[in-house]
């Protein structure tokens, strides 16, 4: 709860702080009689104790059954395919499960594309990313005949033709364009305004342009466009103007080329409760209003309604899962006008989450390995790395009684986490575990000292 001021208010019960936000939590997520979590029928003190902390935790049945909620909602409301955004958080578990639920998978690197491949993915349930493809990236992507390759420049086109033509294959593409439209998300995460590294402009004519050079390519086949807006979306209004302005485009290039836009892809950005006071659009209504609004604007352009392709990435992975982890020092620290806060150190931070800091990020946070009807106390929850801004939650009441060698468990942390991590400071990266029907699984192992020092030739 957050005051008008716009500081956090202090819980009137202390009971609420062991509360858990349905929205922000894994659907399976409860606490067990003596009051630590249990999240897919595993308790977390025993996770903590098998693999040591920090370590993400997955409900894999709640991946899933977001997976299968995507997938249901958007091929009713129009959609050819739904992609999981591998960037999100990938491994051959994830790609495996994801697939298994009817998903295809968004690459953006031949690192990822890899993975999808090691993990057993047909290439055509596979879409292919990036600003700047190298040419062993695109060689890979065409070799293991993949669907869709997104161009994202001039130089893209050539690349991709030349590829596909030394293969003997005609490779399906689409052009991403920028719209000048910026979703209501953090600078660095909307990608749709035309200041930014991505795609092909409409506004100068980059767009058209790329259509027109493809067209003239036999080794490449122009399928449609493709548009993504941001990221942390909560509502539908900015695909509204993404999907007129888009439509717009595809009736111009109809008219003037004569080249039908078969498919629309608008990308991915839909959003997720961080935090209890996060609303985010349910799955059904979000898909129901986009296709609504391309049907719309078809019509009114007088064009045929292409395939839609949606690629939801975090709003999978991200609730799914929880970081666990111990604390190791409970520092009170006075501040002016008689007021304290109380800085928790854990033994992870920025290099297993890095959001916080790179984007303000807010995370809901809960003593995970008991309950506590001591009195509220403000709290930072921070890292153990050589940096002030090392911070995983930045406002938080926990308990009074919180003490060194209690387990703290951050809510929706699958997104982003785990898939940015670092070797800052040399700390090896975490784990990840899932959990299903009351058993374990090791998902990504934890990172040793010896793997670190195995790069080092002089260690």
């Amino acid at each position: 709860m957050v005051t008008d001021h716009g500081t956090l208010a202090r819980p009137i019960d202390p009971t609420a702080m062991n509360h858990l936000a349905a929205p922000v939590w894994p659907a399976s997520t409860h606490r067990t009689a003596d009051g630590s979590l249990s999240i897919g029928g595993v308790d977390v003190r025993d996770v903590a104790a098998e693999y040591a902390t920090p370590v993400f935790l997955i409900d894999e049945e709640d991946l899933r059954r977001r997976a299968r909620e995507y997938r249901a909602a958007y091929l009713d409301s129009g959609a050819r395919i739904v992609y999981y955004a591998a960037k999100a958080f990938l491994t051959t578990a994830v790609a495996r499960w994801v697939t298994e639920e009817g998903l295809g998978i968004d690459v953006a690197s031949g690192g990822e594309l890899a993975v999808a491949l090691r993990a057993g993915v047909s290439g055509d349930r596979l879409l292919m990313h990036g600003n700047n493809k190298s040419v062993s990236e695109i060689d890979a992507a065409v070799a293991a005949g993949v669907g869709r390759i997104v161009v994202d420049s001039f130089e893209d086109i050539v690349r991709i033709a030349d590829a596909a033509a030394q293969a003997g294959v005609v490779q399906s593409v689409l052009v991403r364009v920028t719209l000048g439209v910026e979703a209501h998300t953090h600078e660095f995460i909307a990608t749709a305004h035309e200041d930014q590294k991505f795609g092909l402009s409409v506004a100068s004519g980059a767009a058209e342009e790329a259509v027109r050079r493809i067209a003239k390519l036999p080794s490449l086949d122009f399928r449609g466009l493709h548009s993504h807006i941001g990221s942390q979306i909560f509502d539908a209004s900015g695909f509204e103007v993404a999907a007129s302005r888009v439509v717009s485009l595809a009736q111009r290039i109809w008219d003037e080329q004569g080249i039908e836009v078969e498919e629309l892809n608008l990308g991915g950005g839909m959003g997720i409760a961080y935090l209890e006071s996060d609303d985010p659009l349910s799955v059904p209504d979000m898909a129901l209003q986009i296709g609504d609004v391309v049907g719309k604007q078809c019509a009114q352009e007088g064009i045929p309604m292409p395939a839609l392709a949606f690629e939801p990435g975090r709003a999978i992975v991200g609730p799914s899962t929880v970081t666990l982890y111990e604390v190791g020092t409970v520092k009170r620290v006075d501040l002016d006008g008689g007021a304290a806060r109380t800085y928790v150190s854990v033994d992870g931070g920025m290099s297993d989450n890095i959001r916080t800091a790179l984007y303000d990020a807010e995370y809901t946070v809960t003593l995970a390995s008991r309950e506590s009807t001591a009195d509220p106390t403000l709290c930072r929850v921070v890292g153990k790395h050589c940096e002030s801004g090392d911070i995983v939650v930045r406002d938080a009441w926990l308990p009074s009684d919180l003490a060194p060698g209690d387990l703290l468990a951050v809510a929706a942390t699958g997104a982003y986490c785990r898939a940015m991590a670092s070797n800052y400071n040399l700390l090896p990266r975490p784990g990840v575990v899932s959990a299903r029907d009351g058993a374990t699984a090791i998902v990504l192992r934890r990172e040793t000292m010896d793997d670190l020092l195995s790069l080092d030739p002089g260690a």
